[in-house]
């Protein structure tokens, strides 16, 4: 028996079972954190049952609540007992999260509340549910539409009104939206450059009018621009400001809500499943195509999105040739001896530096040296006010660019030591020069293996965030780095990024319960977005896999 063991262990059959249930423990851990994400952060966006129910509070009084259960924990009798409620003969309790609302009325979104002292519980359908752009949510009763103040609605006539009036607030506050952001963002902007310009002609010494007179008259033509806007604004402002409502909220409190501040006004509880599931996509489509609101707890995070993606890809123009570059040195043309061992050896160590020592680096170095330097030479009339030499899109890149480096000269060095010796003999043989054989054969042979550094960076560099805390992202950017304005592509501009988000909102919220299922449904995203880039890059290199297959049998 004993020498039967011995063998078994010699055979090496151990190892492998024990690698095998590393691997699958490993994988059961993954696909679980994947499912928590998925079922937290895709149930964000479902509609829930709003309650009416009586509730005894720890001092006999009995108080009234309206509002949605959020979670539900169970906790010690023993805990509520010592806060003051009269308990017996019970060891555990259910204990229920409930998102009352109406913040801007109780101070608090939440309550807890234990469920045996909640009685009398109702679900009217005529409850109302209103998502504002402020406050959060609120919940009650409709009472009545108003215009100008006065009563134009109430009852069931009030619910129809309110659906119509709620529209046109929408459309009204999308149409400032516009011109907030566009057409007066635009204005800003070509005002900007032509102080700049004026500011140029003044540091260069130039006293001929001609070129002043100029600029001030194209600055009095978009003055005049702007003010056809301004007017523009001023009638739309004062046409959204028309309507309100009013709700009666759970302490019996008539509360008016101006409709240029609500999003949408539901009743969930008199949605049948169509109903939720075509609010549910209205929601889902929001959260990836709006902007955020109330610091981030609410709305979309589409720029999130957007500035992750676009900073993976300069990062990725970036790193890819100067990684294919420095491992085609190493690999073809440095004579191989101590120094390029200890080349490698630094490489293979850069990859274990912390992030964050990059983000310092890229914070000393681009932003205030090669950032501060640029700017003194090519934009000393935006001074002292910083073009270049302050974080942004561009000081990311090349931040997370150098961090990702090593892993794309590592894939590329091994994709080049694949190739068989006979493949670049052949090409010598018929003539080619090294040159000509290491970009026409040797290179396309390789590429598998620069798009495998590339995923492996891409992978890396999306869900990075103590680096670019320091060069570039913020908590929120005021416009995007790609916009309608000349140059277009604005690198010098702070982003907002998802991985930086998830943060913000996690653990610099004000209202931590109102934002959690926000985390998971953002950090859902953030893998989603990581698996699109890497799928994508993976269905490129299969493809290039499949095109030189042929060349290296």
């Amino acid at each position: 028996m004993r020498q039967h063991t011995v063998k078994w262990l010699k055979s090496g059959d151990p190892w492998i079972w024990l690698n095998a249930g590393a691997v699958s423990i490993s994988l059961i851990m993954v696909l679980g954190l994947l499912l928590l994400i998925l079922v937290r952060g895709m149930g964000y966006f479902w509609p829930s049952d709003v309650l009416d129910a009586k509730y005894r509070q720890a001092n006999g009084e009995v108080i009234r609540l309206i509002g949605e259960i959020d979670s539900k924990e169970i906790i010690p009798a023993a805990n509520a007992r010592d806060n003051g409620y009269d308990i017996k003969g019970e060891e555990e309790l259910v204990r229920y999260l409930m998102k009352v609302g109406n913040r801007d009325v109780y101070g608090n979104d939440f309550k807890l509340v234990l469920k045996i002292f909640l009685t009398d519980i109702t679900y009217p359908e005529d409850l109302i549910a209103v998502e504002r752009r402020e406050w959060g949510n609120a919940y009650g009763y409709l009472k009545a539409v108003k215009e100008n103040g006065k009563v134009v609605a109430e009852g069931k006539a009030a619910q129809q009104e309110l659906a119509a009036r709620i529209e046109r607030a929408v459309v009204l506050f999308k149409q400032i939206r516009d011109i907030q952001k566009h057409d007066i963002g635009a204005i800003n902007y070509q005002l900007e450059r032509l102080r700049l310009k004026k500011r140029r002609l003044e540091l260069d010494g130039v006293k001929d009018p001609a070129p002043y007179a100029a600029i001030e008259k194209q600055r009095q033509a978009i003055q005049k621009e702007y003010e056809q806007h301004r007017k523009q604004m001023a009638v739309l402002s004062e046409r959204i400001r028309r309507d309100s409502m009013q709700i009666e909220t759970m302490t019996g409190q008539m509360v008016e809500i101006p409709l240029q501040k609500v999003v949408r006004a539901y009743y969930p509880n008199a949605m049948g499943v169509w109903g939720k599931l075509g609010f549910y996509v209205s929601k889902l489509w929001e959260f990836v195509s709006d902007e955020p609101r109330e610091a981030n707890t609410e709305g979309g995070i589409f720029p999130a999105i957007f500035g992750t993606v676009l900073m993976v890809m300069i990062m990725s123009v970036i790193v890819t040739p100067l990684g294919v570059v420095a491992a085609v040195y190493l690999r073809e043309y440095a004579k191989q001896g101590l120094v390029i061992r200890l080349i490698r050896i630094a490489v293979n160590n850069l990859a274990g530096v912390p992030s964050i020592v990059y983000g310092v680096f890229g914070l000393g170095f681009f932003v205030y040296f090669l950032g501060g330097n640029i700017d003194a030479l090519f934009f000393p009339e935006a001074q002292p006010a910083p073009t270049f030499g302050t974080p942004g899109i561009l000081w990311s890149s090349l931040t997370l660019a150098l961090l990702t480096l090593p892993v794309v000269i590592v894939a590329t060095e091994e994709g080049l030591a694949r190739i068989p010796r006979a493949v670049r003999e052949g090409s010598l043989a018929l003539g080619a020069s090294k040159l000509e054989t290491l970009w026409r054969i040797v290179l396309p042979m390789a590429s598998p293996a620069m798009m495998t550094g590339l995923i492996l960076a891409v992978a890396r560099a999306a869900g990075e965030v103590a680096p670019l805390m320091l060069v570039g992202v913020v908590k929120m950017a005021p416009t995007l780095p790609l916009d309608g304005n000349f140059p277009y592509l604005h690198v010098e501009r702070k982003f907002m990024h998802l991985g930086f988000h998830i943060y913000d909102v996690g653990f610099q919220s004000p209202n931590v319960e109102a934002a959690r299922p926000l985390v998971y449904a953002t950090s859902l995203l953030l893998i989603l977005v990581i698996v699109v880039l890497n799928l994508a890059a993976i269905h490129i290199r299969n493809n290039l896999r499949e095109k030189y297959r042929s060349l290296e049998h």
